[in-house]
């Protein structure tokens, strides 16, 4: 039997729809603050990673791609990939990766630092991309931000596509940083939960 498709299984059109746009003007890379607050919201009003499951545009996109298209191995990955140390390791390198973005833009915000027009790819591979930008058009820590930023969401996207490409379409979702930090918070929440439950049952005993 077919298995029916849901709307937000064509949601990896959103994500070449961003990269799309970031390409020819930098400044779209802000769109990009959806899929990092969006499933935070998820996981400490709602308690669950739905958003990670189900409406993450690059979840969608390996699964389309690794799936649908058949452009994975499907073979499965190697444990560590999966391991709660390579996990949390990822996710503190990736949050450095993140505060260092902000602080390069608080140095060209305070006139420390000029605007360099480029995109960092794998955080080292420096890529000019004056084309997508005109000079002037906004405060350059706006634009310095959407260099960092979009430079932070392709490497990851490339990162994924690789381990797509090597193992299973959705590889990249078991280290996801997002998919980490919701998870904690969602363990985080049931754990209070279930303090105040056993709490409230010993109050009453």
């Amino acid at each position: 039997m077919k298995k029916k498709r849901n709307w937000y299984d064509f949601l990896w059109i959103w994500a070449i729809v961003y990269f799309s746009l970031g390409f020819f003007n930098i400044l779209f890379a802000w769109l990009g603050l959806i899929d990092f607050i969006v499933p935070l919201i998820f996981a400490i009003f709602a308690g669950n990673k739905g958003f990670c499951n189900n409406f993450c545009g690059r979840g969608q996109l390996f699964a389309f791609l690794g799936g649908k298209l058949k452009a994975s191995r499907n073979k499965a990955a190697p444990k560590w990939i999966s391991s709660k140390v390579f996990r949390y390791g990822f996710l503190i390198f990736f949050l450095t990766m993140f505060a260092n973005m902000i602080f390069q833009t608080y140095l060209v915000a305070s006139g420390a630092e000029n605007l360099k027009e480029a995109i960092k790819l794998f955080w080292t591979i420096k890529v000019p991309w004056g084309w997508a930008y005109t000079a002037g058009a906004v405060p350059d820590w706006v634009a310095k931000f959407s260099f960092g930023f979009y430079s932070l969401m392709l490497t990851s996207t490339l990162i994924g596509l690789v381990v797509m490409l090597l193992f299973k379409p959705r590889t990249w979702c078991t280290f996801c940083p997002m998919g980490t930090m919701t998870q904690t918070i969602c363990k985080a929440k049931i754990s209070l939960e279930n303090n105040k439950k056993n709490n409230k049952t010993e109050k009453e005993a």
